[in-house]
């Protein structure tokens, strides 16, 4: 979508162009535990997979590994890219894309940045509440996370 608006100091209509905004969502395997989830501390409030913006210059692993790191302490090591999802009502904020990544998880799991609690959850026990469209993605991991678990014994 392009739009215009006037130069104020000299009246030239400068066009500029409305479009997504890119993020990342990390499904964090944690040990033989289960899957991190941070419960949000700002809104829209619920349980979320940790994930974030990308920054301007920076490629989407790489925001992977900072945004898992900056909201969960974790180091993680990314197993693949698992889905894209860009439905524009997935965050009631603004029209989002996000990338979704599968990771390993290694550290001492806790709650900071963006997270007001952390925990582990087992796949079957997952929260009621999940911010954004994480019970969707979730729900499409799970189908098929048998196949993720043993990529990440083959890495192992």
């Amino acid at each position: 979508m392009v739009t215009e608006e006037k130069c104020p100091r000299c009246g030239f209509l400068i066009r500029k162009h409305r479009n997504p905004v890119p993020t990342v969502d990390i499904i964090i395997e944690y040990e033989d535990q289960g899957l991190v989830l941070i419960e949000r501390a700002h809104p829209p409030h619920g349980w979320a997979l940790p994930g974030g913006f990308v920054d301007y210059g920076e490629a989407l692993e790489a925001a992977a590994v900072r945004e898992a790191r900056e909201e969960t302490g974790l180091a993680v090591t990314l197993l693949g890219q698992f889905h894209t999802y860009s439905d524009p009502q997935r965050d009631p904020r603004q029209h989002t894309i996000t990338t979704v990544y599968v990771a390993q998880g290694a550290g001492s799991p806790q709650a900071a940045d963006d997270a007001r609690r952390l925990a582990v959850f087992a796949p079957e026990a997952l929260p009621q509440t999940l911010a954004f469209d994480h019970a969707r993605i979730l729900a499409d991991y799970l189908a098929v996370r048998p196949q993720w678990l043993a990529k990440l014994k083959k890495s192992s």
